[in-house]
C-alpha cells in the first residue's frame, strides 16, 4: 500500500485512554493527516483528518519487503475505546494467521449480522427500554447464548433454539435452586424480539426461529413465600446473617414487597426521613411509576442502623460496578443453610402482599404499596389515595409481619447489628 508510513517510522506515540485520545485534535494545526500509534497496543492506531474532524481507530500490520497493510476500524465517535483496541486485536490475530482480514469483513458481511450485532442494533434503537431492561437483555444473551454472540443470526435454526431451550431449563434446574422452564422461556423471548427487530432491517433473514409456543414451559403462577408458622425462623436467620447491608436488604424486602432491583439500587437521597417517606424515581422503577412509600417503625429503625454505619451513595453498597448490591442469591443461601426455608427476592414480595391481605388492606391500597396499576376503570380512576391512609395501610402490614417475626424491640430502637 502506497503512501503508508511504516508503525517503526512514526515517532507520534501515545498511551490511548479515553483522556488521551480527547487530547488529539482533528483537523491537525499542520493541515495534514496525522497517525498517533498506541503504546500498549503495537499496530493500533488512530488517523487524525487534516481538513476535517474525522479521527478513525486504524490498525496497521509491517510486511515483508517493506510493505504495509492497514485497515480502518472505524470513526472515534462511534466505538468505545475497549471495543476497538479488542477489534484491534482480532484483526493483528489475523494479520498474524494469514488471514485478510478485509476478506474476512466481506465474508461477514455476506453471512449477516451476529447475534451480538444484533443485540447491540436492538438496545440502541429501542429507545422505550429502560436501563434495567437493557441490563437484563444484556446478561440474558451472555449468559445462556455466549457461543452464539458470534455467530450470524441467519444461521440459527428452529432446531437450534428448540435444543437451547431444553438445555437452558436443564442446566438452571441442576443448578438446584429453581425448574429453569421459566428462565428458558425468557430467554427465547428475548431472542425472539432481537431476531424480529433484525429482520425489520433484513428481510431475507426470512422466518423467525422462535416459534416454540406450543413446546414452550406452561407458565405457572408461583405460589412459594414465607408462611406464618416458618416467619420467625426466617427472620432469625436473617438476623443471623453478618453483613448490615445484607440484613438491611432483605428487611427492605420483607416490610416492603419492593422489587429485587429497585430495592438493591435504592439511594439515600431517595430517602426522606423527615416525611417519613422513600422515594423512588419513575426511571429506576420496572412500572415506569414513581414510588412513595411510608417509612414504617422498622423499616425506620433498619435505615437509621445502616445510616450510622457510613455514608454512601446508595443503602446497600457493594464492590460491583454499579456500586451497589446486584446479585442477591449468596444472601439467600446463607439464610437457607441456617436453617430458614428457601426464598427469593420475589418470594417476599408475595409475602408482603399475601400478609396485607390478610390485614384487610383494601386492594387500591395495597396496589400502591406495591406499586401496581390501579386500573383503567371509571371507579378506579376516581380513587385518590390520602398519605395518612396509605401511612396507616403500611404500618398495619409492618405491625403483623413484626409479630410474626417476633420482633420485640419497641418503636425507635435500632434492631440492626453494626
Amino acid at each position: 500500500m502506497s503512501g503508508v508510513r511504516s508503525v517503526r517510522d512514526s515517532p507520534r506515540r501515545v498511551r490511548f485512554t479515553e483522556a488521551s485520545l480527547r487530547a488529539l485534535r482533528a483537523p491537525t494545526a499542520s493541515g495534514r493527516q496525522e497517525l498517533w500509534w498506541d503504546t500498549d497496543l503495537r499496530g493500533f492506531g488512530v488517523l487524525l483528518s487534516g481538513s476535517t474532524n474525522g479521527r478513525s481507530y486504524v490498525v496497521q500490520r509491517d510486511l515483508p519487503g517493506g510493505r504495509t497493510r492497514r485497515v480502518t476500524i472505524g470513526p472515534t465517535n462511534v466505538r468505545t475505546l475497549e471495543e476497538a483496541r479488542a477489534e484491534a486485536r482480532t484483526i493483528l490475530n489475523q494479520f498474524h494467521d494469514g488471514i485478510d482480514p478485509r476478506q474476512a469483513r466481506r465474508e461477514a458481511a455476506a453471512r449477516g449480522a451476529t447475534l451480538g450485532e444484533a443485540l447491540d442494533m436492538y438496545l440502541r434503537t429501542n429507545r422505550r427500554l429502560r436501563a434495567s431492561s437493557t441490563a437484563e437483555y444484556t446478561r440474558c444473551v451472555h449468559r445462556h447464548l455466549a457461543d452464539w454472540v458470534d455467530r450470524p443470526i441467519r444461521e440459527i435454526t428452529r432446531e437450534d433454539v428448540e435444543r437451547r431451550h431444553a438445555a437452558i431449563a436443564r442446566k438452571v434446574a441442576a443448578e438446584g435452586r429453581y425448574s429453569g422452564e421459566q428462565t428458558a422461556n425468557a430467554v427465547m423471548r428475548v431472542l425472539r424480539a432481537i431476531w424480529n427487530a433484525a429482520a425489520d432491517r433484513d428481510p431475507t433473514l426470512g422466518q423467525n426461529p422462535v416459534r416454540l409456543r406450543r413446546e414452550w414451559f406452561a407458565a405457572r403462577r408461583r405460589t412459594r413465600c414465607v408462611r406464618a408458622d416458618e416467619m420467625s425462623a426466617f427472620w432469625g436467620a436473617v438476623q443471623e446473617l453478618e453483613n448490615p447491608y445484607a440484613r438491611g436488604y432483605v428487611t427492605l424486602l420483607l416490610f416492603t414487597g419492593m422489587r429485587r432491583r429497585e430495592a438493591a439500587s435504592l439511594r439515600w437521597d431517595d430517602v426522606d426521613f423527615a416525611a417519613g417517606v422513600l422515594r423512588v424515581p419513575e426511571g429506576r422503577t420496572k412500572s415506569g411509576r414513581k414510588l412513595d412509600l411510608p417509612l414504617t417503625t422498622v423499616l425506620r429503625d433498619m435505615l437509621v442502623g445502616l445510616r450510622a454505619i457510613g455514608r454512601t451513595e446508595f443503602v446497600f453498597p457493594a464492590a460491583s460496578k454499579s456500586g451497589h448490591l446486584e446479585e442477591p442469591s449468596s444472601i439467600f443461601d446463607a439464610i437457607e443453610k441456617a436453617g430458614a426455608v428457601r426464598v427469593s427476592p420475589h418470594d417476599l414480595r408475595r409475602t408482603f402482599v399475601t400478609t396485607a391481605e390478610a390485614c384487610d388492606i383494601s386492594q387500591v391500597a395495597l396496589k400502591a404499596l406495591v406499586n401496581h396499576s390501579l386500573g383503567s376503570g371509571v371507579t378506579e380512576g376516581y380513587v385518590i389515595i390520602e398519605p395518612a391512609r396509605l401511612r396507616e395501610a403500611a404500618q398495619r402490614v409492618c405491625d403483623r409481619l413484626a409479630e410474626l417475626c417476633c420482633i420485640t424491640a419497641p418503636p425507635g430502637v435500632v434492631v440492626m447489628r453494626s
